[in-house]
């Protein structure tokens, strides 16, 4: 992800990353107080050439969230597995970013419970099953706390707006 790479806001617009750190930053040190989620997932559309999209929402937990999103370019994708996979590292790639720019600009602190996850669009139940393992196997070994359907918002709810 570069510095050139336009995010999305529905009440801000669009940013850069830098200003999506700022917007996070400012949104994180309004209520210090509170506990947060950095939550990052990807969805596409099922059929193909299509784009991704990455979401990033910071959940005040018990009250409200903040999101922004990225459009990647329209990619051709032949087997499930593999769209899947792109999915799984557009997140990951995000989120290193992310926990990268935070521990910067919050300190380890901030970052010290796994607050952020990895949401990502596979379940129990439907064709991506037969992937659970893997792909929460690479999340993890990124070093993110990994999360599936149906608790994963971040893919199937958020991302999934704007597909």
């Amino acid at each position: 992800m570069s510095e050139q790479t336009t995010f999305h806001s529905w009440s801000k617009g669009t940013l850069t990353l830098e200003r999506v750190f700022d917007e996070i930053i400012a949104y994180i040190k309004s209520q210090p107080e509170r506990s947060y989620q950095v939550i990052v997932g990807s969805d596409s559309a099922a059929r193909s050439p299509v784009s991704l999209v990455t979401a990033v929402t910071v959940w005040r937990v018990g009250n409200g969230a903040v999101h922004f999103w990225v459009v990647s370019d329209k990619k051709t994708f032949h087997t499930l597995r593999d769209r899947i996979y792109e999915e799984a590292m557009q997140s990951i790639t995000l989120a290193q970013e992310l926990r990268s720019g935070l521990r910067e600009r919050l300190g380890d602190e901030f970052l010290w419970d796994e607050k952020i996850q990895v949401h990502i669009d596979i379940g129990k139940n439907g064709p991506t099953r037969d992937l659970i393992d893997q792909v929460i196997g690479m999340v993890k070994g990124f070093g993110f706390q990994a999360v599936i359907k149906p608790g994963a918002f971040g893919a199937s709810q958020v991302a999934d707006r704007h597909t």
